[in-house]
């Protein structure tokens, strides 16, 4: 039995009456990408118009009340929040379209491909026009509202989550949301327009504390969801007959892991916009560097998704200054060519 888990590449941690299967070659690479992401988080937050030395970062990290005033609004106020809300949104992002291509079975389901993203998109536009004076908490609860309604009218209008025609459904329903977007733009007073754009462009120069702990609150009892259905999930892949017949409630996880992405994909889009392909990147990344069941396949993506969105936003803030673009715009260049891939990967099964 020893032998059969090492050739599988799984070890057994024992330790007194637990026992645990690990897989350390994917704790190797979880491990890495963490630390690749507290790398780049300490290199964002000292580039910059005012540039934070190597030798002062900790200093400024650990003893805020020695900088200055101006560094300390720079470091603690603009860099940390938007850094940290980038990390936080690319991995609800990347944890939302693992589970959600798990769920289906379908390698190109992603939440913004499947009409939940521009569903909540609609919804908080249509919040925080409509009642300006509304709390930043409000956000996420019409954007669920808005991203529940779209994904439930896909999968009523599929009738089956995990054929090819879900996905093509669901990318007919996010053009006919850009396209009530289109019309708003076109009427809206400019002033309006210009705050809509940016915010839909994926921008988190708007990040905050305060929504931070908005976000946070929301993302986790979401990826506690996953994470304790991911056994479950990884038991639902051999087919629904033989998921049954091991005990998995299907109606039951199908609605919690349908619940949980939209959840997270409408706590992203409530704080810093739309961020695209993040959901759909992140998880074939995470499988072509993981070998490992659901759980591992969930913190990987969570994982790269923030790195992501962490690096288009860098990229974004510094490649162009002073001008900066949006992570959104960033993201897209490099996922519409990877989504096409997908398609001509997979073009004989659609």
């Amino acid at each position: 039995m020893s032998h059969q888990l090492h050739r599988a590449g799984l070890r057994a941690l024992r330790i007194g009456g637990f026992s645990r299967l690990l897989r350390p070659r994917a704790l190797l690479w979880l491990s890495g990408l963490l630390l690749l992401a507290l790398g780049l988080l300490l290199f964002g937050v000292s580039r910059g118009s005012l540039p934070v030395p190597a030798s002062s970062l900790a200093r400024a990290l650990f003893m805020p009340q020695m900088l200055s005033g101006e560094q300390h609004y720079v470091v603690w106020d603009l860099r940390l929040p938007r850094l940290c809300m980038a990390l936080l949104c690319g991995a609800m992002l990347g944890m939302a379209g693992a589970a959600m291509q798990s769920m289906t079975r379908n390698g190109l389901a992603d939440p913004g491909l499947i009409g939940v993203k521009e569903g909540a998109s609609v919804a908080v536009l249509t919040l925080v026009f409509s009642f300006p004076a509304v709390s930043v908490v409000w956000r996420p609860l019409a954007g669920m509202a808005g991203g529940l309604l779209a994904a439930g009218l896909v999968i009523a209008l599929a009738r089956d989550v995990s054929r090819p025609r879900f996905v093509l459904l669901g990318i007919g329903l996010s053009w006919t949301f850009a396209a009530g977007i289109g019309l708003f733009m076109t009427t809206a007073d400019v002033r309006d327009v210009q705050t809509a754009m940016l915010w839909l462009a994926g921008s988190l120069q708007a990040a905050s504390w305060p929504l931070l702990g908005v976000a946070l609150c929301w993302a986790l009892p979401a990826a506690l969801i996953l994470l304790l259905t991911a056994r479950a999930a990884d038991v639902a892949q051999l087919g629904n007959q033989a998921a049954t017949g091991l005990g998995v409630r299907l109606m039951l996880l199908n609605g919690l892991r349908v619940f949980a992405p939209v959840l997270l994909t409408a706590a992203s889009v409530s704080c810093v916009g739309s961020l695209g392909f993040v959901g759909l990147i992140a998880p074939h990344m995470a499988r072509f560097l993981l070998r490992g069941g659901e759980r591992a396949l969930l913190w990987g993506s969570a994982l790269l998704g923030g790195l992501l969105v962490l690096a288009a936003d860098t990229i974004g803030r510094l490649a162009f200054a002073p001008l900066q673009l949006p992570a959104g715009i960033v993201i897209a260049l490099v996922g519409g060519p990877f989504f096409l891939l997908l398609l001509w990967q997979r073009r004989d099964r659609l």
